[in-house]
This record gives structure tokens, C-alpha cells and sequence, in this order.
């Protein structure tokens, strides 16, 4: 359960504290909690005072002594899924909440690409939306929506929003990646979902961070003032984690949906290790174990248009992210990205491949697809032989039986485009006209790829068969590659 130990909140509790319970904006009507748990609430009521808490869904009245603060927190026990039910909580002047339901509840957030809501952004509309709209009301599906701030010092409360049952309005406003993910839990799992999206665009992973995680990253600023704040926004080392994240802490929750990697294209060099450190961070503060992370790769996107370039190894940090973060997937976008523009349209995809995962990691799901990943390669004469690991179903490609998104490179290091590519049964063989001796395979490891190589209905992710350090002007032998 969290803890209030700043001076300057535990004022402002005293100040706003009166003789009726007063709780975070999160607490109220139309709520989801997490069925079969002891579930966090917390707020506050006069010095000392006791507070009543009943809960409708078994009768059951809880007592707990607000501190000298006024500050008090109280577990109660939730059943498994239904509703709606009622909290009512007392120091002498009752207040309600209603239209309480009991289900699943998940965490959504990241950067734009998890914020762009379902009307999309100006001129960057979401695929499918207005079909969507007509069809979406579903009085078992709640959303949060948290309001972007930016904060030098953790916050008690989020700003703005309160829970709202999906209908075309909520719906039309909220993370369009998350309501896909939210539809198909309530479709599979037939209970309630609640999704709470705190997410902000163009947000640095170090922007969602305690100051003290990153103490093992030199490279990132550590002393951080309130210009700061006001300058970098978004941006600024733990300004997101005080602002965004920490009033949230301790509502609990099944597991988290991430999307964000975009802003530290420029910094990929440890972005791996740097989301590890977060993940753990985040799982320590919940004190929920190693709930469920599982986050989108980002999708391909031609990164020179926003004056950034070789997104492809941030790419590559978020599969080894993977397979260093306990209980954690990745949904690959290969085939759902937009040369110029870094929102693609298929939010569809990115929610349904997040709940695909979900519901087979989580939920213990079957039948569902999974990925395959790069597993090695040989070379033998002038054929390259690439394999994959979770790959029963076979690799293919999406458009045919080749595919122009390989290269080759011999001991020179400069990569040509393959001239032959085929697949037989579970093995990938590339040859290239002018690479007699290769050494090193890529597959779609630039900026912007249409990913053709599929496993089971899915992508599979771009990668490379060397490990060779990155060159900002590396050596390309074709000028019509991107052709």
C-alpha cells in the first residue's frame, strides 16, 4: 500500500480534510475493482476520526482510524466478477459510490501511440473508427482516462477524469489501442474490464520513473527543478512517475499495457535495460508481484521525417527487453506501421495483439497464436540458412513466396539486397548476386519495412544476424533500395 511521506502533500491533506470522507477522483461512481483481491482504497476524513466502510456486494463493514493527518487506508475484500454494487464510507456524513463493478483491471500507458484516442489525432484518423463508434456501447466495459501534468513532486490525486461507461462519446475520447485490447477481454472472458489510460505523447521512458531508478544511468539528468519541468514536460526525468503515475499506485490492477519507445529512438543504447529498471520499479510500488507487462514494439515509421533516424535497434532493445523483464511479451507491428507518419492507423491490430497475449499468458487461454522469433543462422557456400524459435506453425510470407526485405553483407560489412529468398518448411534461405561469401543476414532493419514475414497469422519482428556496432553513415551499396 502506498505511502504519503512528502511534508509539503501531507499539508495539503490537512488542508482539504473536513467533516465528510473526501477520496481520490478515481474513487468514484461507476469504478471497476479487481475481483478476488483485497483491494486498496484510501483518502481522507477529519484527525483521528474513524471511518465506516460497508461494502453492498457481501454486507461487510470495515473500521479504520484516520491518522493525525487525516489521512486513512482501508483493503477490503472484492468477490469474484459482477455487479453493480455500492461503497458507502462514513466519519459521521455518508458519502456513496454507485454502479460499482467487479472484474479485470488493467493499466494502460505509454505515449502517443497508447494516447491516441479513437477520434485520432488532427488529420491522423484511426482505421475503422466510426464503424467502431456505432457498435461499442457496453455498459460492462468502464473507462479512465487520465489528463496529461507534469509534476516536479508525486501528486495525491490525478488530474481531471473519473470513470465512465463506454458508450460512443467515452469511447470517441479514449486510447483507441486500449479500448481494442478492453473489447476482446469482455468478449472472451465475459466479465466486467476496467482500463485506466494514463499515457502522454512524446513521453520519455525516464519520464515515467522514481528519481532513484535512475540513479543507475548516468546519462540521464538527475537533479531536476521545476524549469525543468516546465521546459522538458513530457520529457523530464520522473516528471510523468510524480504527475501520472503515482497517484495511481496501489489501485489495483491485473497487469499493465505499454506503448512507448518512440522518443528514445535517439537513446536506444540501453533502452532495454532502462524499461527493466522501470518494469521492476512499477511491480516494487504496486506490491502485486510480477504482474503481467506486455507492450508494443513500435511500428516502422521513415524516423528522418522527424529528424531521428535507425529506430530499427530501438526495435532490437525491446526484444531483448523481453526476454530480460519476468512475466513480459512484446506485440509486433512489422506489417501495421505508416511510412510518413509515426501514428499509424491500425490501432486495432496493436490492442488485439496485446490482448492476444493476455489472454494466453494471463488468462491461460488456448488455441491462440504466438510469435516467432530469430533464432540463428548458417552459412553454407553462398546460402544464407536463418532459423526461428517458436515457430511450430512455419514461417511464410504475407505477399507471396519472396520477399524484398532482406539484406546481405559479406566480410566488408556493406549490405546488399538479397536477389533470392525463399522458405522451405521451417528454414528462411537468402542469396545475394554479389555476396558469394555472406556473413551477415537483415530482415527489414531499417527505419521504415512493410513486415512480409509472418508466423501463425502474425509478424515477426526485424532483426539481424550480426552484432556489429552501430555506424551513423553506414555504407549502403544501392541507391534504389527503398525503391
Amino acid at each position: 500500500m502506498k505511502r504519503i511521506a512528502l511534508s509539503l502533500i501531507i499539508c495539503h491533506l490537512t488542508l482539504v480534510a473536513s467533516a465528510e470522507v473526501k477520496l481520490p477522483s478515481f474513487f468514484c461512481d461507476n469504478m471497476v475493482l479487481q475481483q478476488q483481491t483485497e483491494c486498496n482504497l484510501w483518502g481522507t476524513a477529519d484527525a483521528d476520526k474513524q471511518v465506516t466502510i460497508k461494502t453492498s456486494w457481501d454486507n461487510k463493514t470495515y473500521r479504520v482510524k484516520a491518522d493525525g493527518t487525516g489521512r486513512f487506508e482501508v483493503k477490503v475484500q472484492t468477490p469474484e466478477a459482477g455487479g453493480p454494487y455500492d461503497i458507502t464510507l462514513s466519519d459521521g456524513k455518508p458519502v456513496v459510490l454507485h454502479n460499482i463493478l467487479i472484474g479485470e483491471v488493467w493499466l494502460c500507458s505509454g505515449q502517443s501511440n497508447m494516447e491516441m484516442t479513437m477520434k485520432g489525432f488532427k488529420a491522423q484518423p484511426v482505421e475503422g473508427a466510426n464503424e467502431e463508434l456505432l457498435s461499442c456501447k457496453d455498459d460492462q466495459l468502464r473507462l479512465l482516462y487520465v489528463k496529461r501534468t507534469a509534476q516536479l513532486t508525486p501528486q495525491y490525486d490525478i488530474k481531471g477524469g473519473t470513470w465512465r461507461v463506454a458508450d460512443a462519446d467515452a469511447v470517441r475520447n479514449f486510447s483507441a489501442c486500449a479500448y481494442y485490447f478492453g473489447k476482446v477481454l469482455r468478449k472472451n472472458l465475459g466479465v466486467p474490464v476496467g482500463l485506466i489510460c494514463t499515457s502522454f505523447g512524446g513521453s520519455a521512458c525516464e519520464a515515467w520513473m522514481k528519481a532513484e531508478w535512475l540513479r543507475a544511468y548516468p546519462q540521464v539528468q538527475q537533479t531536476i527543478t521545476e524549469a525543468d519541468v516546465k521546459k522538458l514536460n513530457q520529457r523530464c526525468p520522473t516528471a510523468l512517475y510524480n504527475g501520472q503515475l503515482y497517484p495511481l499506485i496501489g489501485y489495483n490492477m491485473r497487469g499493465v499495457i505499454w506503448y512507448q519507445g518512440e522518443d528514445n529512438v535517439p537513446r536506444y543504447t540501453y533502452y532495454a535495460d532502462l524499461l527493466k529498471t522501470m518494469v521492476e520499479g512499477w511491480r516494487s510500488e504496486w506490491k502485486q508481484g510480477d504482474f503481467p507487462f506486455y507492450f508494443c514494439q513500435i511500428a516502422p515509421y521513415e524516423y528522418s521525417l522527424s529528424g531521428m533516424r535507425d529506430s530499427q535497434y530501438l526495435r532490437e532493445q525491446q526484444q531483448k527487453a523481453e526476454n530480460i523483464i519476468p512475466n513480459s511479451r512484446m506485440a509486433v507491428l512489422m506489417d501495421a506501421g505508416l511510412d510518413y507518419g509515426i501514428h499509424p492507423r491500425k490501432k486495432r491490430e496493436a490492442g488485439e495483439r496485446l490482448a492476444i497475449l493476455a489472454l494466453a499468458n494471463t488468462y491461460g487461454m488456448k488455441g491462440l497464436p504466438d510469435y516467432a522469433k530469430y533464432g540463428g543462422v548458417e552459412f553454407q557456400g553462398d546460402t544464407a540458412v536463418v532459423s526461428f524459435e517458436n515457430s511450430k506453425e512455419w514461417v511464410y510470407f504475407e505477399h507471396g513466396t519472396t520477399s524484398k526485405n532482406f539484406e546481405v553483407a559479406g566480410a566488408d560489412r556493406v549490405f546488399h539486397p538479397a536477389t533470392k529468398v525463399w522458405i522451405s518448411r521451417n528454414r528462411l534461405y537468402v542469396q545475394c548476386d554479389k555476396v558469394k561469401e555472406p556473413v551477415a543476414v537483415r530482415y527489414a532493419f531499417k527505419d521504415y519495412a512493410d513486415g512480409d514475414l509472418m508466423h501463425d497469422g502474425l509478424p515477426v519482428s526485424s532483426f539481424r544476424t550480426d552484432d556489429w556496432e552501430y555506424n551513423p553513415t553506414p555504407v549502403t551499396s544501392d541507391k534504389d533500395y527503398n525503391e
